[in-house]
């Protein structure tokens, strides 16, 4: 086995992130059909995606720290059967509440199996050109709102919702298997440091994965990944409905998604290049600060073209820094605790995504604008901008934390 093999474990990870994010997140394409075929109301059908984000976070950690002990390649294939099974059993609920459980609950704990998992296998064969392979690995996340929320939009209008929520919980099954056959541990020699230090003791679970929480380099990381996704998902919940205010057609209002969503793309290749070249914790500052900027300049907005604009300045700051920071987070710490660092990562940038539409929506209802959804979210970006200033250098220490700082 070559290092090589490194990018055979990346093209199995966007795969699979691609088949599970799509087959979770689209659940919007099948709210009308279901509401119209069950009488469910659509506040209760959404509820199972608040349910899915919450579970998501929590179950993230405990995905991530099961991966230290057993590897990524068992958990993935765990999480996918779940994820089948979920979704079978969402498209046979006659009842609400089987719903919600089946698609918040089981649905949403198998889709925090995918990231801190498959991006600590991933991190581990490169030493190199990290910050692209993560990057790639995210694509896939990306382009699941392009590939697999159409096909389930095709199938509900061929065969109803039920058939359609079914057979794409059998096609993600036949898709992520094979795929996560293909994740395999890097080598220990790949991991193991130039000159190991004499006095350096071996790391050891879970003890060293619970030392390297308290860390100040994943505090400051963790709490930064946290002001960053509540920065930028207010904006992206409640967009659509604002500039729905300023005139715009619904369809036109609607296609501001698809717009960040290919911007996301490129952003993620350009930021995992440029991190590579530059270093990665001044690509993180430098695309926390442009996210700010752009989130202020909505209140200045008027005009759909001007909204497609800051969309795709938006959709390529957010979706390029997102990555990165398990690129950072690579080079504080050990191989041997990179799932649990991901895993209570993942947790704490779940809550922030939870803070944007509520908050939205509150500031919304008091004020009677957007505006001051708009200047808080930027005020907070600018916060997470100011203090990924202050990322610590990586060094060795307690918690598996890795040597040798590298320059900002």
């Amino acid at each position: 086995m070559t290092r090589n093999y490194g990018w055979v474990v990346v093209a199995a990870g966007a795969v699979i992130t691609c088949v599970a994010m799509g087959a979770m997140f689209a659940l919007p394409v099948y709210l009308q059909p279901m509401a119209t075929d069950t009488g469910w109301t659509r506040a209760g059908i959404s509820l199972a995606m608040t349910i899915g984000f919450i579970v998501m976070g929590v179950a993230g950690f405990g995905w991530g720290a099961l991966s230290d002990r057993i590897g990524a390649r068992p958990v993935v294939l765990m999480a996918a059967g779940l994820l089948g099974a979920g979704l079978f059993i969402a498209s046979r609920a006659t009842d609400l509440w089987v719903f919600q459980f089946a698609y918040g609950g089981l649905v949403g704990a198998s889709g925090g199996a995918f990231f801190a998992p498959i991006i600590s296998a991933t991190l581990g064969w490169f030493d190199k050109n990290r910050g692209l392979a993560v990057s790639l690995v995210s694509v896939g996340a990306g382009i699941a709102p392009m590939v697999i929320t159409p096909f389930a939009s095709y199938l509900i209008q061929g065969y109803g919702w039920r058939s359609a929520m079914l057979w794409i919980a059998m096609a993600a099954v036949v898709v992520m298997v094979p795929a996560a056959l293909l994740i395999r541990r890097a080598p220990a020699a790949l991991n193991a440091p130039a000159v190991a230090p004499a006095s350096a003791p071996v790391a050891k679970q879970p003890s060293a994965a619970w030392s390297a929480l308290k860390t100040p380099q994943f505090i400051i990381l963790a709490t930064v990944f946290f002001l960053c996704c509540g920065a930028h998902s207010g904006p992206i919940f409640h967009t659509v409905s604002y500039a729905m205010i300023c005139g715009a057609s619904a369809m036109g209002a609607a296609s501001l998604y698809s717009i960040e969503g290919v911007a996301g793309l490129f952003g993620r290749l350009l930021f995992g290049t440029l991190a590579d070249r530059l270093g990665v914790r001044r690509v993180i500052v430098g695309g926390l600060a442009l996210q700010a900027i752009g989130i202020y300049c909505y209140i200045y907005l008027s005009e759909l073209n001007q909204f497609y604009i800051l969309a795709l300045v938006l959709g390529l700051a957010y979706g390029g820094v997102m990555p990165l920071y398990s690129v950072l987070a690579r080079e504080y710490f050990g191989p041997g605790v990179m799932g649990t660092v991901l895993g209570a990562m993942t947790m704490t940038s779940s809550f922030g995504m939870a803070l944007g539409p509520l908050g939205g929506g509150w500031l919304f209802d008091t004020f009677g604008t957007y505006h001051w959804l708009y200047i808080a979210s930027a005020a907070i970006g600018l916060g997470g901008a100011a203090l990924a200033l202050a990322f610590p250098a990586a060094n060795r220490g307690a918690g598996g934390t890795m040597a040798e700082p590298q320059p900002a």
